[in-house]
């Protein structure tokens, strides 16, 4: 069963992805809306979140390294553990994200990875307490990852968290069933910067967004609320 999907992003006024460059506002800083951020994030009580292959590599901060002991490798699902707080799950087709054990802040990972991942990375991974789900196919069946994900590991709720090519992939595919985008009070404005989402040439006429609610947060974040249709609703 595909867990619910939510789409959660931070993004200023013209809907841009890196608070870094966000231009300053009396009504607060990047902290206190990242604040409101995790406020939200833990407010919706998900059992999982995901991100790309280049956030994760921010996140984990880790680099290619020999496994620490010998690990099976399995094909095409490994179970490290099951998790009974959350798991962060990395989107990493070609096996280029690297993780040290013990997880990231308590959350058990889980690699979703192409077919032609050596089975050296998936050593690794194991090695390092890393469930992963390698795809039938080069690229990721994103709906058979999830399907997994809610049959072997009990996953109900999955918030979507970037960077922008993955939540544009995410919709571009239906698959996510909701939308809370937090607006912070400030600006990027830089030309040929990347929004929340990207895809192709565009996603119109792949889904429609209908409004939900708008509420007012706290240091002046706008939380909008929006439930993912589609075409033609």
């Amino acid at each position: 069963m595909k867990p619910k999907v939510t789409l959660l992003m931070i993004t200023s006024v013209d809907g841009r992805l890196h608070p870094s460059r966000f231009t300053s506002s009396p009504d607060g800083t990047r902290r206190d809306w990242s604040a409101q951020y995790e406020k939200v994030h833990e407010a919706l009580k998900a059992d999982a979140w995901l991100v790309g292959r280049v956030t994760m590599a921010e996140i984990s901060k880790a680099g290619p390294h020999a496994p620490s002991k010998a690990a099976a490798v399995e094909r095409p699902l490994h179970i490290a553990s099951k998790s009974e707080g959350s798991y962060a799950i990395a989107l990493d087709p070609s096996g280029k994200v690297h993780f040290k054990p013990g997880g990231l802040g308590g959350d058990h990972v889980i690699a979703l990875l192409g077919r032609d991942v050596p089975d050296s990375h998936l050593a690794e991974l194991a090695a390092d307490g890393v469930s992963y789900i390698v795809s039938d196919r080069a690229d990721i069946d994103i709906a058979a990852m999830l399907d997994v994900l809610g049959r072997e590991f009990g996953i109900r709720h999955l918030v979507l968290e970037g960077g922008a090519g993955t939540n544009g992939t995410f919709l571009a595919a239906g698959l996510v069933d909701e939308m809370r985008i937090l607006v912070a009070p400030a600006i990027d404005g830089g030309e040929n910067v990347q929004g929340i989402v990207a895809y192709g040439d565009g996603l119109a006429g792949k889904l429609a967004l209908q409004l939900k609610s708008a509420d007012t947060l706290e240091h002046g974040v706008v939380q909008l609320h929006y439930a993912v249709l589609p075409p033609g609703h």
